[in-house]
């Protein structure tokens, strides 16, 4: 990577200084960032394994556990292992590829959201199509134009924190690399930048959850038109795409879509973005479809019979 600065190394200040309030960082994360991990391996796996979820929605399910995964991997491992560091170095190598990270997964769980609130559009309000229009080759299609445009986002991400010349100092009020901190730190008029950050990043965020809040208030008006069986399995689905959607972008927009300037809350913000949606993601799909917990069920069954029988 090319460097346009004398700063070799950033030093991340964190979430606390206090060392007692760092061991209580170290248990609080490593518990959130295990759940995550688990949590959504077991939806893949269960998806996976299951020949009951084979449907459209379940597909854009298992790509949305596995870019929850990726995207608490890009901060939470480095915030748990530095809460035990005096001095958490990091260097400008390892804070590019964070900051691509960072955005890669979470620019892809928002292009996921957005295939799935379309999968239940067509389901909800074009079912005689839906087998059609859905259709296996159409929704690899999909996905992979949501890892072209999570990458083009990513590279123009990179591109931005490359142009930043750092000449000191180098402490990032923050526990990870993104490009709001990063602008702090630039010995450089950084407006621009930051406009240019708000009309990609934010963009994407203010205009992708405007998008999604219209398609779920279509579906659900759209649901007066079914059977009282139909209409409550299809609430109850809805009912948690939209709290997926809404504890995703909030954070996301409060983040992405303002001037340059530093609030308390900052980073308590950041943390719920980045380690607490990923972990409340799979517990809401899990617990709230009645699909997932008997395929869930059905496969811890088979395991067990399995293992008995060695």
């Amino acid at each position: 990577m090319q460097q346009n600065h004398s700063i070799t190394e950033f030093i991340l200040l964190g979430l606390t200084q206090d060392p007692m309030r760092q061991k209580m960082v170290y248990v609080m994360f490593f518990i959130f960032y295990v759940g995550t991990v688990v949590g959504n391996l077991l939806i893949i796996v269960t998806i996976k394994s299951s020949r009951t979820l084979e449907s459209p929605m379940y597909y854009f399910l298992f790509y949305l556990s596995l870019a929850d995964s990726c995207f608490s991997t890009s901060t939470a491992p480095r915030l748990i292992v530095d809460s035990f560091s005096a001095k958490k170095v990091i260097t400008y190598n390892e804070c590019m590829t964070q900051v691509f990270a960072l955005h890669f997964f979470g620019c892809m769980e928002i292009f996921v959201l957005i295939l799935m609130a379309v999968d239940r559009y067509v389901a909800i309000c074009k079912p005689l199509r839906y087998p059609t229009i859905m259709r296996q080759q159409v929704c690899t299609i999909l996905i992979v134009l949501a890892w072209i445009g999570s990458f083009i986002h990513s590279i123009a991400q990179i591109i931005l924190a490359l142009r930043l010349p750092f000449c000191g100092p180098n402490l990032i009020d923050h526990y990870c690399c993104d490009l709001q901190p990063l602008l702090e730190l630039a010995c450089t008029d950084t407006y621009m930048i930051n406009l240019l950050l708000v009309s990609n990043s934010g963009v994407i965020c203010s205009s992708s959850f405007v998008f999604l809040m219209i398609s779920y208030i279509v579906i659900l008006h759209s649901l007066r038109n079914h059977s009282a069986e139909g209409r409550k399995k299809a609430l109850s689905t809805c009912t948690s795409h939209i709290i997926v959607v809404i504890l995703c972008f909030v954070p996301c927009i409060f983040i992405y879509t303002r001037p340059p300037t530093t609030f308390p809350m900052d980073k308590m913000v950041s943390v719920f973005y980045t380690i607490g949606s990923p972990f409340v993601n799979p517990l809401i799909y899990s617990l709230r479809n009645a699909e997932v917990k008997n395929a869930m069920r059905k496969l811890w069954h088979n395991k067990i019979i399995s293992e008995s029988k060695r």
